[in-house]
């Protein structure tokens, strides 16, 4: 009989849980437990001083620049000299705890409130990791298309408290909007007057008509009146905005209509808000009412003027044409309904280009899903694409993984650095946000997705802005170039590359030292290479003692909705840089 769901659930519970406590909280100590049946296990301890006691993880894989992976667990009081096995849940609420007990900020009024709530997204995003981890255990095969590969995260964020957190949805909802659960549904069209519709579009198509494109052949069966606007919307969203005053004012009076569902079957991508039909020429991203990990899902409406300034911006740079393995996925056109006195209605649309269709969709994976945690007794997507590229034995396998990674930083690496260097430009290019076409088994294009992560350079702005005035208004795309180092850093290298290269090392493909040493030769030739932003940025990321990292577990126990908030510099703090500690420039250079 194998290991309950429960069981797994529970254990990638505290892993991603400790691995936020071990980076942003307390690093421990490294030390050796002994055991009555074997040798000594490698551990980290931490010392909980609000509670009198130490708890002790045994580390099964250990990892220089990702997530640790974690076997048994011990607690002991300070004045009892035995260790006791504990409970990976049990030993949770312990580091809660002395978290809270911790973190600056915390008022003590509230934090034993906050403390509660946050155990019990914990206990939720539990419950449905071990939901959907019987779900995939069920299913005998992999799918590698776009849709498959979205829907294949079981486990979630590695480094979030709470990562399959989801607020607001229930189950007998999840079955149809989930991703996991492969659930197809229409979407719930309203009709508006023109007048109280707002819309924008970088390209030659309104969005209004996107809209309709998006439905389909359904689209000439509406009953549209004269001046009306078609509104396509999420199902659960447009339930939530039928409750809304200010929508049952509008509907009320007739300056707004419900018709019902129409257009092709969708499925949700990886971030439940945003869907995909495999004939569609567009998917859509909306608002949700439901919140995921740290944030409720709305769509600002500075996030779809930006996607719309954005593809203007990037259709009048050559940048595409120079790096062709390359592509940003384009959010090139917004609907909304304009309501007095509300920044955002509830209805704001964002239109995404699909280029996942028409047979193009085999073989595309975010890298979010590549590098993800296998299922007990499987290999993780990215060990089964070098088993079948490699057939040999352990040597050819890891000479596979090395030429994997190069190629991987052929498409992802150096395109997002050059669009840095050469445009002042910088992307939130974080595992979910980066996908690969790895049809063939080998890295053969990269893409990027999301119009919330731009981040322009101040330095550039006079030329950006010559290109695409309207981002001189949009106070949230410019930044320093300083900060854009910094978040720049998390996304590409510690988000997605630490990523697969801890994916390799624990999968036992590769030793995680020899591809740190290739990403430190990388880095090196680049800042030869580049003059610019790209060269400043090389440099921090291979000199720099510390790197920038996502603070996701103190943003949860300060209980910040980080979208609602604004991603403000309080959201990272700094972890030691394995590449400095290395020094594995010259070791690259010479092998």
């Amino acid at each position: 009989m194998g290991v309950s769901s429960q069981s797994i659930a529970e254990a990638a519970a505290f892993r991603s849980f400790a691995n936020g406590y071990l980076r942003e909280i307390d690093a421990g100590i490294r030390v050796s437990h002994a055991l009555p049946d074997g040798p000594p296990a490698a551990c980290v301890e931490w010392s909980l001083r609000s509670q009198r006691m130490a708890i002790r993880a045994e580390i099964v894989s250990a990892s220089l620049c990702g997530a640790q992976g974690f076997g048994r667990l011990w607690t002991r009081h300070l004045h009892e000299p035995r260790w006791r096995l504990v409970a990976p849940m049990h030993a949770i609420g312990n580091l809660l705890g002395e978290a809270y007990a911790r973190v600056e900020g915390a008022c003590p009024e509230t934090a034993r409130e906050r403390e509660l709530e946050l155990l019990g997204r914990v206990l939720d995003s539990y419950r449905e990791t071990a939901r959907q981890l019987d779900l995939a255990r069920s299913r005998p095969g992999e799918d590698t298309s776009f849709i498959g590969a979205e829907r294949s995260l079981v486990f979630g964020h590695w480094l979030h408290p709470t990562p399959k957190s989801r607020q607001g949805l229930a189950p007998w909802q999840a079955r149809a909007y989930a991703p996991e659960e492969e659930g197809v549904f229409q979407l719930v069209v309203f009709a508006s007057e023109a007048g109280l519709v707002r819309h924008d579009s970088a390209g030659p198509r309104s969005a209004p008509r996107i809209a309709l494109e998006l439905l389909g052949s359904d689209a000439g069966r509406l009953p549209l009146g004269a001046g009306e606007v078609a509104l396509p919307m999420h199902p659960l969203q447009a339930e939530a905005l039928m409750l809304e005053p200010h929508v049952a004012e509008l509907v009320q009076a007739g300056r707004v209509r419900h018709l019902g569902a129409f257009g092709p079957r969708f499925t949700a991508t990886s971030s439940l808000r945003t869907v995909y039909a495999p004939d569609s020429p567009w998917m859509a991203k909306f608002s949700l009412p439901v919140t995921l990990t740290n944030s409720l899902r709305v769509n600002r409406l500075a996030e779809l003027e930006a996607g719309v300034a954005m593809a203007r911006l990037l259709a009048r740079s050559p940048f595409g044409a120079r790096h062709p393995a390359f592509r940003i996925l384009r959010d090139p056109a917004y609907l909304t309904l304009a309501c007095p006195g509300r920044e955002e209605s509830g209805f704001e649309t964002v239109f995404r280009e699909n280029p996942f269709r028409d047979g193009a969709s085999e073989g595309i994976a975010t890298l979010a899903a590549l590098t993800a945690e296998p299922l007990p007794g499987r290999p993780s997507r990215l060990e089964a694409l070098l088993r079948g590229v490699c057939a040999g034995g352990a040597p050819e396998r890891s000479q596979a993984a090395r030429r994997w990674f190069g190629l991987y930083l052929d498409c992802l690496f150096e395109p997002i650095v050059a669009l840095y260097e050469e445009e002042g430009i910088a992307l939130e290019a974080h595992q979910q946000n980066t996908l690969l076409d790895v049809a063939s088994g080998w890295p053969r294009r990269g893409f990027y997705r999301d119009n919330q992560g731009f981040y322009l350079s101040q330095a550039a702005r006079a030329e950006l802005v010559r290109k695409a005035p309207e981002t001189a208004t949009i106070g949230a795309l410019y930044f320093e170039d300083g900060e854009i180092r910094r978040r720049l850093a998390y996304y590409l290298v510690v988000n997605q590359i630490f990523s697969v290269i801890a994916r390799m090392g624990h999968d036992g493909s590769i030793g995680e030292a020899v591809l740190l040493d290739d990403l430190a030769a990388r880095l090196e030739a680049m800042a030869r290479r580049m003059t610019g932003a790209g060269r400043a940025f090389a440099r921090s990321v291979l000199e720099g003692p510390a790197l920038c990292t996502k603070a996701n577990l103190r943003v949860r126990l300060q209980n910040l909705d980080e979208l609602a908030a604004g991603e403000g510099t309080g959201f990272y703090v700094d972890m030691p840089n394995p590449l400095r500690a290395r020094g594995g420039v010259e070791h690259a250079l010479a092998s």
